[in-house]
């Protein structure tokens, strides 16, 4: 009787836990119908809880319900309550693709990189096909990792250097030893393998710091190597940390030298980290402390360059038909404004050995400064140190368009690595453009004048201005005083000094970014708009006022404002409405507005930029109401495309289709979806349609830019396997022009994608592709041809272009012979373009 007791409960509670769990689906499906996601997801997680064997029958619709709820938490800013749902869920789908992946793109959006990494690989490595989580994976990669890591590693010179000279300290003495800013943990192997006796080394970065205890155990070295996750400055003796250590070395620098912190850490290892220094002159024995590096020299050099001014200054007063107002001067954010006390990197970054068009050097290299890190009061000084002048004659005449800078960075006294423009390196020059000047051409015999300072952690070069040679000033003095024969020789000199123009308080300043400056000097973009617009909006009102239109540049020059005046008794024409959803700063609403009854709207955010368009807008003789910014009349600002009113719809809708950096843009295709409901019968999406052009390379330099090539490099340590973890197929930023290359074909159609009729899009193609020349097919770099209809299109590899290109590289490259065929497999997925060979 007991027995068959027990099996009636057993048998009770079984019959009660299904219908518990069926009345909690049904509840679960009432919720969603309501849309009620909060209850609906509590009602799966009791179903998933009490009966585990529904799992696979139910996972669709759980992960639905859980995107949709975690949505609304975003929304209310429950974040909190967001993360427990996903973790929650993971708990019940541990090895779901799908959920890891939405986990981490909620993780990247709130700005947490790192995790969002994490779980972009895992849903990876749970499903190498699975689209959205690689190129969130690709994307998070390019911030975690930065790609110059992969150059570096593969710069022998540079490692074997570094290796000789951390041999030369540890072998005079030096044990114990400290790297600061690990990165993959190269330079603590190199002390393990030259004899030093402790290694430590930090690393502030979550992802490197993983990643350098995979490669220091993979190396057999994680016992003698201790690593801290922590920034240098928070490490404490014995805490972290037994005893002061004998050496510190360190790569702590950028292409400007001191914008990594190296001044700053190496202060605090010498005041709390490092043995004190040797004393000079000195021979006696003992323990001491020293730096790898041990100092450096700068050096800079005044330059034209056509590439560095088009990204810095607006280089015409009118750009198709559009006045750009005086009122308005353009900047580019590395501008240091006086009295700014926003922290600016005052510096951009270039290769100038591979810059498009190259550059001519205005004068000769000249000594900057030099430091020593070994030296700490001379390392305290430098952020007290006053400002100091630097002239440099002008060797040759031209235009002055910037100042570049580089550096020697003397590792001990028989090693040294140099990141000079006309050396092989894997490093870039700091360029600090020159603004705000009102004559930017100089004379062999003219000096070019600047303010050098050690501010913010930055090495600032500002007040750059040219003096004519005829003044006869000697600017040589750096003790900021100027010697001058008398009161007549002064004033001469002065009318003579080419410095910054004023900030007059009725003019208007625009900060820009220097993708957006090059966009506003690119004319043939700014004139295929106008021309491409004036059809359309030609086509949908052909009055007379619409035919007076300067369309050509060659016409009247009549515009819309004027004949409206003309005739206050004609009833003015309904407006045509034209939106512009381009990101970041753009006149095309101005063009726009110039070629007829027009509404334009821009999707400018920024107030400083609003602003500026204003100005433009007033300085062409705009009715108010020509211009409104779209944003503001939006309740919800993530719906931006909408209907202009209830009863309108566009004539016009410009998107902006591919990203500067040579991707296509995200969610495009949706965005033409929905755009293409919201015109008229006439109007037209800009652009209407795009073509993907592609050719087969061999390039040596995207193959060292893109992975670690093997341990060879790397002095037979083994890091690839692991860094090359966060390599991406597609290196973008690139410059066709100036790329080391071989072509082995010849430019092939690879897709095509139509944004009036988006749905008729096909996500991949096959394309046949004749091979020309002889070689090893490494990388296939793409560029697009933009129609915005079929007379009028642009070629983003067109050397006046603001667009740059970018290269899928192959995991292997292919050896071809001239005469074969090779067959591409093109997949579009969002933004990103896949290309697969196949024989």
């Amino acid at each position: 009787m007991p027995n068959s007791n027990a099996r009636f409960h057993r048998g009770g509670r079984e019959a009660g836990r299904r219908e518990l769990v069926s009345r909690s689906l049904q509840s679960a499906q009432h919720c969603l119908e309501e849309q009620d996601f909060g209850t609906a997801y509590a009602h799966y997680l009791l179903v998933l809880n009490l009966a585990p064997e529904l799992k696979p029958s139910v996972k669709e619709t759980f992960q639905f319900t859980l995107f949709k709820w975690a949505e609304e938490l975003d929304s209310l800013a429950r974040i909190q309550d967001l993360f427990n749902c996903y973790e929650q869920a993971l708990e019940l789908y541990p090895n779901d693709e799908v959920i890891c992946n939405s986990m981490g793109e909620h993780l990247f959006r709130m700005g947490f990189r790192d995790e969002a990494a994490g779980y972009f690989h895992k849903a990876v490595k749970l499903n190498p096909d699975f689209a959205d989580a690689k190129e969130n994976f690709y994307r998070v990669s390019n911030w975690l990792v930065e790609r110059w890591h992969f150059i570096m590693l593969n710069d022998a010179k540079r490692n074997l250097t570094y290796l000789k000279a951390i041999e030369n300290a540890v072998s005079s003495g030096c044990k114990s030893v400290l790297d600061i800013g690990t990165g993959t943990g190269i330079l603590s192997m190199f002390a393990k393998k030259t004899g030093a006796s402790c290694v430590y080394a930090c690393e502030l970065s979550k992802t490197m710091y993983e990643l350098a205890c995979d490669v220091v155990a993979a190396n057999n070295m994680e016992r003698e190597i201790k690593l801290l996750h922590l920034k240098s400055l928070d490490i404490e003796i014995p805490k972290h940390v037994p005893e002061r250590v004998s050496l510190v070395v360190t790569e702590t620098v950028d292409a400007g030298l001191f914008g990594e912190g190296i001044v700053e850490s190496l202060i605090h290892a010498w005041e709390h980290l490092l043995l004190q220094p040797k004393p000079k002159n000195q021979d006696s024995a003992g323990d001491y402390g020293r730096v790898i590096p041990a100092s450096a020299t700068i050096f800079g050099m005044a330059v034209e360059c056509k590439e560095i001014r088009r990204h810095h200054r607006v280089g015409m007063q009118e750009v198709a038909g559009v006045c750009l107002s005086n009122a308005v001067q353009f900047f580019s954010p590395t501008y240091a404004f006086a009295g700014s006390e926003e922290t600016v990197e005052p510096y951009t970054t270039e290769k100038l050995s591979r810059i498009p068009g190259g550059y001519i050097p205005l004068t000769e290299p000249c000594q900057v400064m030099t430091v020593d890190f070994n030296d700490l009061q001379e390392l305290k000084s430098l952020a007290t140190r006053r400002p100091w002048k630097l002239s440099l004659p002008v060797t040759q005449g031209g235009i002055l368009d910037a100042i570049v800078v580089w550096f020697v960075l003397q590792l001990d006294d028989e090693h040294a690595l140099s990141t000079s423009p006309s050396e092989e390196t894997c490093w870039e020059q700091a360029v600090y453009p020159v603004q705000g000047l009102l004559d930017y051409s100089v004379k062999t015999g003219d000096t070019v004048m600047m303010e050098v300072c050690c501010q913010d952690c930055y090495l600032k070069i500002q007040k750059i201005s040219s003096l004519a040679s005829e003044c006869g000033m000697d600017f040589s003095d750096r003790d900021n005083t100027l010697s001058l024969g008398n009161e007549a020789e002064l004033c001469n000199a002065l009318a003579g000094l080419q410095t910054t123009s004023k900030q007059d308080g009725s003019s208007q300043v625009c900060v820009l970014e220097s993708t957006e400056i090059a966009l506003l000097n690119d004319v043939p973009y700014h004139e295929c708009f106008k021309a491409a617009m004036s059809k359309v909006l030609l086509s949908l009102n052909p009055s007379k006022d619409l035919h007076s239109m300067d369309v050509d540049g060659h016409g009247s020059g009549i515009n819309f404002q004027e004949n409206q005046n003309k005739s206050s008794l004609d009833v003015a024409p309904d407006p045509l409405y034209v939106l512009d959803v381009s990101e970041g700063f753009s006149i095309l609403p101005i063009i726009a507005g110039k070629l007829g009854p027009v509404r334009a709207y821009s999707s400018v955010e920024k107030e400083q930029h609003q602003a500026a368009l204003n100005i433009i807008s007033e300085a062409n003789h705009f009715p108010k109401e020509t211009l409104e910014f779209w944003l503001s009349h939006l309740e919800e600002e993530s719906v931006v495309l909408q209907r202009p009113k209830s009863d309108k719809l566009w004539s016009i809708i410009i998107l902006d289709v591919i990203e500067t950096s040579g991707l296509i843009q995200q969610e495009v295709m949706e965005k033409a979806a929905i755009s293409r409901c919201l015109l008229h019968s006439g109007g037209k999406i800009f652009p209407q349609y795009v073509l993907v052009y592609g050719m087969l390379v061999e390039s040596e330099s995207l193959l060292l830019e893109s992975a670690v090539q093997g341990t060879e490099p790397t002095l037979g340590f083994n890091i690839a396997p692991f860094i090359n973890q966060f390599k991406v197929p597609v290196r973008v930023y690139l410059d066709l022009s100036t790329l080391p290359c071989v072509p082995l074909s010849k430019p092939a159609e690879l897709l095509r994608l139509d944004l009036m009729s988006p749905l008729l899009n096909s996500p991949s193609r096959e394309v046949k592709v004749n091979i020309c020349k002889s070689g090893q097919v490494t990388a296939i770099p793409f560029w697009y041809h933009i129609h915005l209809d079929e007379d009028h299109s642009l070629n983003t590899s067109d050397e006046s272009s603001h667009w740059k290109q970018a290269a899928v590289v192959l995991d292997e490259p292919i050896p071809v012979q001239a005469g074969d065929e090779l067959v591409l497999d093109v997949q579009h997925h969002k933004s990103n373009i896949s290309i697969t060979v196949k024989r």
